[in-house]
């Protein structure tokens, strides 16, 4: 019998007995960038900010939200992306800026749901309608807008000029102030609002930059 064959029921219990990590083991969809799979770290009722470990994969606690400022949707990133250098030459070109890198982190979304989520940790379909240019000092750091696949409300918003002004203004003041702390304010700018097709180019080049990044990792995890 081949080594292949092998593999192959090896590789089905593994992926039963062990969780995948989020960044890397979970597909992000045959439709992206259309459709795509996220990763939810936050939910709007959480006091503390929790991120995934990179190297584990596990939800940890960055920080305890020590002032009023509430994620106003569901938090996380999309994965199997990565902001590299496709990702920061489209910055630049975006926003006029010259020596921008990628800040090395797959890109973070947030999804609006009428429904009310209780708690992270969970995976979610979601459509992307646009999001925000945003640069932390030199780096990189979009933050798309998606609506929940299918959702009851928010399914008939297919561009982020179809939101309401409020609901705009409010993710992109958490945006510019949830890393502030009193007397010790943050180089966070927005450049741009950007739409449905703006989106979609930072999903494929990041889906770009994640293969170039990670290459070594895809090959040994063909072998699983």
């Amino acid at each position: 019998m081949s080594s292949n064959k092998l593999m192959d029921p090896i590789g089905k219990l593994m992926g039963l007995r062990y969780k995948s990590h989020p960044w890397h083991g979970v597909d992000i969809g045959k439709e992206t960038p259309e459709v795509i799979n996220c990763f939810i770290e936050m939910v709007p009722t959480d006091t503390v900010k929790y991120e995934v470990d990179k190297e584990t994969g596990y939800l940890k606690i960055d920080r305890p939200q020590k002032y009023s400022n509430v994620v106003p949707a569901l938090y996380g990133f999309i994965p199997q992306t990565y902001s590299g250098d496709l990702v920061a030459e489209f910055c630049m070109e975006k926003s006029g800026k010259k020596d921008i890198k990628g800040d090395g982190d797959p890109i973070d979304i947030c999804i609006l749901t009428e429904k009310d989520i209780v708690h992270g940790d969970i995976l979610a379909k979601a459509r992307p309608i646009g999001g925000f240019r945003m640069i932390d000092g030199n780096e990189s750091d979009d933050k798309l807008v998606a609506v929940l696949n299918n959702d009851a409300v928010y399914q008939n918003y297919k561009d982020i000029t179809d939101l309401p002004d409020l609901v705009v203004d409010r993710l992109k003041h958490y945006f510019l102030t949830y890393k502030d702390l009193p007397g010790n304010p943050r180089d966070v700018e927005i450049t741009h609002v950007f739409g449905k097709e703006e989106a979609h180019e930072v999903i494929n080049r990041s889906v770009n930059d994640y293969q170039q990044k990670f290459e070594k990792l895809g090959n040994l995890l063909s072998y699983v």
